[in-house]
């Protein structure tokens, strides 16, 4: 039988007592069955994400923040040694200095794609997808959360290597357009990890996101003026570089440190590759948000 209480009238007058469910009276503290008890953004949620993702890469630093610098340094390496010390300069500086930018946004987007493609991913083929799709984590939030974790391992990445290569005798590093360099920056780290995302919602096996890195994150970066400017190809070249998004982020980016680039040597030249990307990044992350919100080879 269900125990009753004594209630007092609202008005304290002396009328006759009721008797009410203390059952009922406090399901009425919650929604309905069915009504999601978090509402608006889940913050707490979406921090313990964040830190999760980067824990797991921060437990094998030496692999995922070092190593991709030695790696950057010995091409800045290479090259200078193949292009000789004979005081070759590109865009009015010396070779190192222009090849010096482009090779940390290049470190940036390859590990900022190699970071998020393997997070979904690794979930899916050891059995754990249950593990982010079962906490009260909108679709966005997830996006959010993976996407974030992938550019804080860029961002680390991009200091390391500039800091061996401002340790390394002929390079120069200055911030001539600090704007350009942050924004560029954020913007080829975000276009990676959103491509990345995708990937680890694609591939069925760890081969799958090998070959998206080496068939097209890796020729796509290669190929976009990293080494190079565009100016000395072929006009048909040409036009294919300025069709790769991976050239307008390099080139931005070097900007930011040198003052010049194949885009231009103004603000003004650069600002609508600025933007660009811009609408770039929000297109990709539009059409990833409502892959992940299908449910596509994750939920079924």
């Amino acid at each position: 039988m269900v125990d009753q209480v004594q209630a007092a009238a609202p008005d304290g007058a002396g009328t006759s007592p009721e008797f009410v469910d203390p059952g009922t009276k406090a399901g009425r503290r919650f929604p309905p069955k069915g009504q999601p008890l978090i509402t608006g953004f889940n913050r707490i949620g979406l921090w313990s994400l964040y830190i999760k993702e980067i824990r797991r890469f921060l437990k094998v630093q030496t692999q995922t923040v070092w190593a991709p610098a030695v790696t950057t340094l010995l091409f800045l390496v290479i090259f200078t040694v193949a292009m000789g010390r004979g005081g070759r300069e590109v865009l009015g500086v010396p070779f190192a200095t222009f090849v010096a930018p482009g090779l940390i946004m290049m470190g940036m987007m390859q590990n900022s794609f190699a970071n998020s493609s393997f997070s979904l991913l690794s979930g899916k083929l050891q059995g754990t997808i249950i593990d982010v799709l079962m906490p009260p984590l909108s679709e966005a939030e997830l996006m959010i959360g993976i996407v974030g974790a992938a550019i804080t391992r860029a961002i680390m990445v991009g200091g390391a290597v500039a800091l061996a290569m401002a340790l390394w005798p002929g390079v120069t590093l200055m911030a001539a357009h600090p704007w350009a360099i942050i924004w560029f920056g954020l913007m080829g780290a975000t276009l990676l990890a959103l491509m990345g995302l995708l990937t680890s919602l694609w591939a069925d096996k760890f081969d799958h996101a090998a070959a998206i890195t080496n068939f097209v994150v890796a020729p796509l970066s290669l190929l976009s003026g990293t080494f190079y400017v565009i100016g000395n190809l072929a006009p048909a070249f040409q036009a294919i570089s300025r069709v790769n998004p991976f050239f307008y982020m390099i080139s931005g980016f070097r900007f930011g440190f040198l003052g010049a680039s194949d885009i231009g040597n103004s603000n003004h030249a650069v600002i609508g590759a600025a933007v660009g990307v811009g609408v770039l990044n929000l297109a990709l992350g539009f059409v990833t948000y409502r892959v992940l919100k299908s449910g596509w080879k994750i939920k079924s």
